[in-house]
């Protein structure tokens, strides 16, 4: 298998007050387990900047233009109380935009099986008309409306195993049956949407954890409503909103997910792309904000995407866990 991974330096430069969680702390511990020796293999890019008319696919043109007036020279602007923008913020989140429609570019060109976008901020609590939950773009949504525009993609999907529900990817899907929008997440919890009932034109399949479930609950809640439906959908695209703030050690939500229900959901959903597009998986980061549980999430992640066989889980993180 070819992995891409996709970085920028911007993502460092998107400061937040101290003591927030969404801090620049988060790339630097991803950036150090992807730099181990265990991922020599993966295929290394720059995230270009993106640009004005994708990001118009899934927002609105007000959206775009009030994100850039807000945008700060110097200090703190704050969009909501948790959503604070700094001199850098405007430039890292273009960048983790491209850099999620450059992986779409890359697995429709045959210049990777997959690919993962390591930056920050995270996207899919940004709505349509609106920045909130740390997230200013919804880089998963765009990219899903980039495949279709640029590859004519007929069916998209997104599946979220962030531990708080994605509304923004939920509220730009809901009314397009050809967008898949499948969650787990922990409920009642920030932001107080993603319930069973909230299903689209039967195109949004949610499936709420409750606080302290753990694996066997995440993996039952995948393989009983969200694979299942995945598979009736028959996407030409699977985008991953790769959240690892179901970690048992993650201070924002309760549940008890480990690393290996995190390789275990990658593997069934390459299954997934395998059988109904090729293989082409884009994962984007979204949340993760306990550095030691976030890097060896993300890391174990990535080796599951390398690796690409359902039959052989992929090492377990006490291998590499000098690097953590």
């Amino acid at each position: 298998m070819t992995t891409l991974l996709f970085t920028h330096s911007a993502s460092l430069r998107h400061v937040v007050p101290e003591g927030h969680p969404e801090r620049p702390d988060r790339i630097r511990a991803v950036n150090q387990i992807l730099g181990s020796e265990h991922f020599k293999d993966l295929v290394r890019r720059e995230a270009p900047q993106g640009r004005d008319e994708d990001i118009l696919r899934a927002h609105t043109y007000e959206h775009l233009e009030r994100i850039r007036a807000i945008a700060p020279v110097e200090g703190f602007e704050y969009v909501d109380s948790d959503t604070v923008m700094s001199p850098g913020t405007l430039e890292a989140a273009l960048r983790a935009v491209g850099a999620a429609n450059a992986a779409v570019d890359a697995v429709f060109q045959g210049e990777a099986d997959n690919a993962f976008c390591a930056l920050r901020p995270p996207g899919h609590h940004a709505e349509s008309r609106r920045a909130m939950g740390f997230c200013f773009f919804n880089h998963a949504a765009i990219a899903a409306h980039y495949a279709r525009a640029r590859y004519d993609a007929e069916r998209v999907a997104v599946v979220d195993f962030d531990v708080h529900h994605g509304n923004g990817t939920q509220d730009i899907f809901y009314a397009d049956a050809d967008l898949f929008y499948g969650s787990t997440h922990q409920m009642p919890l920030y932001p107080g949407t993603g319930s069973v009932q909230e299903t689209g034109v039967g195109n949004i399949f949610n499936a709420p954890l409750r606080a302290g479930d753990g694996g066997e609950q995440f993996r039952e809640a995948m393989s009983s409503v969200i694979l299942p439906a995945l598979d009736v959908f028959t996407p030409d695209l699977v985008i991953i909103s790769a959240g690892f703030d179901a970690h048992h050690r993650d201070p924002l939500g309760s549940l008890q997910l480990s690393e290996e229900d995190f390789a275990w959901i990658t593997l069934k959903l390459m299954e997934a792309a395998e059988v109904h597009c090729g293989g082409r998986i884009v994962s984007v980061l979204e949340g993760g904000y306990d550095l030691q549980g976030l890097s060896a999430s993300a890391g174990i992640h990535v080796q599951a995407l390398m690796r690409g066989n359902a039959d052989q889980e992929p090492e377990d993180t006490d291998d590499f866990e000098d690097d953590l």
